[in-house]
Parts: C-alpha cells; sequence; structure tokens
C-alpha cells in the first residue's frame, strides 16, 4: 500500500491536539497541543456558579496552530499524502448559530458574551431547565428521556438551549439554530455549516440531545413546546438524519485548505465527541469497558444490537446505535469530577502558601512536586475499615442518576488525619464513584468483560489506577499511546478518507495496544467492600439532605 497519512484532532478541555498518523500502521509522525488562551486566562467564566463557556475563537485559531505545529517538522512527501481528517470534541459544548451557522459570539456585538459562545460539557447553569425537561418527559406520552438512562442532564444540550434563551434577551432574538462542537468544526472545515444541512453526528444527538430512530429524530415539536414556548420552532431548524463517524462531511475547502498549509480536496468526516473516539483509539470491542481518565471521566461500552438492544440501562448518559462503532449499541456513563478533585485538594493547600512564597519558581516547584509527594504518602499507608471516607461528587454526580445539586465531602476526619489520608480517602472516593457505574451495568444485565483505562490520569497516577484494580477487584489494562482520543480521531479518518472499509479494521491495523496493568492486592478488596458499603451510606446521607 502506498503510504497515506491522517490527521486527528482532539479538542479537550483545556487544549487542542493534533497528530499526522501513518494510516498503515498508526504511527504517529508529529504532534502539537495548543492551548486555549481566552480559557486560560478564565475569561468568561464563574466557577462559583459552574459557568464555563469558551470563545470560538480559541478553537478556530487552535484549529490552525495545531494543524500547522503538527505539519511543520514533516517533509512535503508526507503532507502531500493526507488523505483525510477528522475531530473530536467535548461535548455536550453547543453554541447558538445564526441563519448561516456562524456562532453569535463571531459576530458584532456579541463578541463578549458568554451566552454567545459554546457553552462547555461541565456548565451547570441549566439545573433547573433539566429538572423541568425530567419532570415533563416523564409524565409525557412518549419519554424521551428512556435512552438517556432516564435522567436528562444539566450537561447537556436543550438544558444549556433553554436556559440560555430564558436569561438572554439578545441571544433570543439572533439565535436561528444551534450545534454542537463536533458538529461545527467539521462543518467550518467543509463550507456546509447551514443549520438546515450541517451533517449532525450520531454521537452527540443520541447521547446528548434525546435524538432516536423511534422517536423520527428529536423530541417532538409538541413536547418542546410544552416545556417552554420559547423552543417553538426551533427542532424544524435543527435536524432529523444523523451519522456515524465513518463518514464524510465533505472537504477541505480551499480557503482552510491555504490557511491550514494542507491540499485541498482532503476529506473532513463527521465528528463525535472525545471520549468515544477515545474508546475507539482504545480498540474497543464488545463489552470492553474504556475509561477516559482526565479532569472527569466517561466510561464507554459497546455490544452488539441483537445481545443487548432490549435493556434499558437506567441512569447511565444514554445508549446509541452507532454512537461509537457503526453497527454496535454504544452505551456511554462517566463521572463529572476525577482529576478536578485531586487539582481542587492541590489548590486547596498550595492557594495561601503560595501567597506567602514571593519566588515564582519555588512556587512552580511546590505546585509540581506536591501531588507526587501525597501519593507516594498515600500509597505507603494502611488500607482499614476505619479509613476516612469522601464522597467524589464535587460537581455533582453524572452517573448513575445525574443529580448535580449534590456536593463532595469528606468523613471520619480527626485529629491525626494527615493531608495524605485526606488525599488518600479522595482517591478511594474516585474510584468507589467508578464501581457504582459499574454496578449499574452489571445489574441491569450488560456484562464486562475487561476493563481498559486511557487519558493522562491512566498514564501519570500509579496510586489511582492500583486503587482502582482494588475497588473493582479487576484487572485494568491502560493504552500504550498518550493521544488516545487523537488516535481515534485519526483512525476514523483512515476510513472516511477510504483507507479501510471499516473502525474495526482501522483499528486492527493503527491500534497501538497496551504498556501497564494493574492487577487486584486481595489483601485489600476485601477491605475496601467495607469502605464501599460506608461511601453508599454517605450518599444516601447527602441526597437525603438535599432534598
Amino acid at each position: 500500500m502506498n503510504s497515506k497519512y491522517v490527521i486527528g484532532l482532539d479538542y479537550g478541555t483545556d487544549s487542542v491536539r493534533a497528530v499526522v498518523a501513518d494510516a498503515g500502521n498508526g504511527e504517529l509522525l508529529s504532534s502539537f497541543v495548543f492551548e486555549y488562551p481566552r480559557w486560560k486566562q478564565g475569561l468568561y467564566c464563574d466557577p462559583s456558579a459552574s459557568q464555563f463557556r469558551q470563545h470560538p475563537l480559541d478553537y478556530t485559531e487552535g484549529l490552525e496552530a495545531a494543524v500547522k505545529g503538527a505539519l511543520a517538522p514533516l517533509p512535503q512527501s508526507v503532507t502531500g499524502q493526507i488523505a483525510g481528517l477528522s475531530i473530536d470534541t467535548t461535548g455536550s459544548t453547543p453554541v447558538a448559530l445564526d441563519e448561516n451557522g456562524t456562532p453569535l459570539a463571531l459576530l458584532p456585538g456579541f463578541e463578549e458574551n458568554p451566552n454567545a459562545m459554546f457553552i462547555l460539557w461541565k456548565d451547570h447553569t441549566s439545573n433547573r431547565e433539566a429538572q423541568e425537561i425530567n419532570d415533563l418527559a416523564h409524565s409525557w406520552e412518549t419519554d424521551f428521556t428512556k435512552f438517556s438512562g432516564g435522567i436528562y442532564s444539566s450537561e447537556w444540550f436543550w438544558s444549556k438551549i433553554l436556559r440560555t434563551l430564558r436569561v438572554d434577551e439578545q441571544v433570543r432574538g439572533k439565535a436561528f439554530s444551534w450545534a454542537e462542537h463536533c458538529d461545527w468544526m467539521p462543518a467550518l472545515l467543509t463550507g456546509t455549516t447551514s443549520p438546515l444541512t450541517m451533517k449532525r453526528g450520531r454521537c452527540a444527538a443520541g447521547h446528548k440531545a434525546m435524538w432516536h430512530e423511534e422517536f423520527d429524530g428529536l423530541p417532538s415539536e409538541e413536547f418542546l413546546t410544552a416545556l417552554d414556548p420559547l423552543l417553538t420552532g426551533l427542532r424544524a431548524r435543527l435536524y432529523r438524519d444523523t451519522y456515524t463517524s465513518d463518514i464524510p462531511v465533505g472537504t477541505l475547502t480551499a480557503e482552510w485548505a491555504e490557511r491550514l498549509g494542507l491540499p485541498a480536496g482532503i476529506r473532513v468526516g463527521v465528528g463525535a465527541i472525545d471520549a468515544h473516539i477515545g474508546a475507539i483509539g482504545s480498540a474497543i470491542e464488545p463489552y470492553s469497558f474504556v475509561r477516559v481518565m482526565g479532569t472527569s471521566t466517561c466510561d464507554m461500552l459497546v455490544a452488539p444490537n441483537e445481545e443487548v438492544g432490549h435493556l434499558l440501562v437506567k441512569g447511565i448518559c444514554g445508549q446509541v446505535d452507532g454512537s461509537i462503532l457503526p453497527g454496535m449499541l454504544g452505551f456511554e456513563a462517566g463521572q463529572s469530577a476525577f482529576g478536578d478533585v485531586y487539582a481542587w485538594f492541590k489548590r486547596l493547600i498550595i492557594e495561601p502558601v503560595s501567597e506567602l512564597i514571593e519566588d515564582e519558581e519555588v512556587r512552580q516547584q511546590l505546585s509540581d512536586r506536591l501531588l507526587p509527594l501525597l501519593s507516594e504518602k498515600a500509597l505507603a499507608l494502611p488500607v482499614t475499615e476505619h479509613d476516612p471516607v469522601a464522597l467524589d461528587w464535587f460537581n455533582g454526580r453524572r452517573t448513575p442518576d445525574a443529580n448535580y445539586n449534590v456536593k463532595g465531602l469528606v468523613s471520619g476526619l480527626n485529629l491525626g488525619t494527615d493531608a495524605a489520608r485526606v488525599f488518600k480517602a479522595l482517591v478511594e472516593a474516585t474510584a468507589f464513584g467508578s464501581k457504582s457505574i459499574v454496578d449499574r451495568f452489571l445489574e441491569q444485565g450488560v456484562p464486562i468483560k475487561q476493563v481498559i483505562a486511557i487519558g493522562g490520569v491512566a498514564k501519570k497516577s500509579k496510586l489511582v489506577m492500583q486503587t482502582l484494580a482494588n475497588v473493582l477487584n479487576v484487572p485494568i489494562r491502560v493504552a500504550t499511546s498518550e493521544q488516545t482520543c487523537a488516535l481515534g480521531a485519526a483512525m476514523c479518518a483512515a476510513v472516511v478518507a477510504g483507507i479501510y472499509n471499516s473502525i474495526e479494521e482501522a483499528q486492527q491495523a493503527m491500534g497501538s495496544g497496551f504498556d501497564a496493568e494493574y492487577a487486584p492486592q486481595a489483601d485489600k478488596v476485601a477491605v475496601y467492600e467495607k469502605l464501599y458499603q460506608k461511601y453508599l451510606k454517605l450518599g444516601g446521607f447527602v441526597e437525603r439532605e438535599e432534598k
């Protein structure tokens, strides 16, 4: 086979990464990471109100910088043989569009309006709207949440749209339609941004917008109008059909080819959510449980429709035909805070200390070395049933049974509790949250044959991974690639470009394998089962108090 190359673009919470991969064997020839400058400054966000917004310029500037940066060290012979490009992004991260498909924040008068920007996945300002959607759906003739785990989330498409329309008259008057980040980027590159014809990905539509063939697409006009008259007519300005990630959106426009330094006419694939594409990059197969472990977690599982299609798994983030592998039912679950919990504890310790340290270099060393030190100390601690127990709900609970009003908690402290013991309890809490998700799948009749971990936490923290293996009481394999989401996007690009006939074929040829495995430690498994029962009781207490 003549050498062919593909580009995978992975839009994360803090940055965008571009990789150039050899489609023949998956080797990553180069990569480049661009951090969003406005996001890095904390612009347009209010963490105390759970408001997190990203400016579209961070995305477009990142697109240009990341692709050019990845191409810079490569010879023209490689650039000239690039055949496809695919994109994954965070989700649900929607934005209001005008009639041309332009995000409102790119229009005069909206440049500094957070409501005109992309509403990041972890924005929880629409808790009230999510509850209204659930209340109406559960009393409606058709429960439109039934393929979304039975609970609609404030992290998702309709909740965010409804809240924005309610609170911002200027945006309400200009918003013709809405799009997910993963749908808008491919449309931008291919010049197909018209909201009425834009190709929408099955992944985000099914998991975040209650799209399903049984509903003839999105929830009915009658349902949306009953929810709030502000939604009247919007369904007709959105979409009916959706597409899987092996389908091309179109080809790279001459304008974007010039801006990126690529040949015009390169095929661009349908976009999807980062975790789902990461599952592809990690070699997901039926009944693999893939954990994308970063600031939050996203848990992916695929299974044949004929074996589990009759099930409706309660309390997860949806089950969608083709959302990960075309032809397979894709399940999603996850935790709203994972690495974010550790980052919170780090800030709690460092911020007041940093104010007392004038030397910037010393402050940076403190920041870099704190969590590794705490991890080392926590690993050396015994595990007993009298240890402190924490809840991982610092950003609410995504699954099982979404509830973004609940909070984190640490219990069992005394005057002998030091920072390492608290950190150990927080790590264990994130593992207990993971176990509650695994247990839900098993309880609902979906088997799990192996656990695969990807993402920054999986690669960097022995403490977290060993604790997780002990709590789940199963071995966990860690994917070799540190760029699994971008590699998954590259695999999709290879299929879109016609190099492979299916995503499974691309996985077989381009997969990176595994470079670590964590086995349960028998002496700790039984103790963790007792601590897990305390975690469940603690969670029940917090939920009762919240109500």
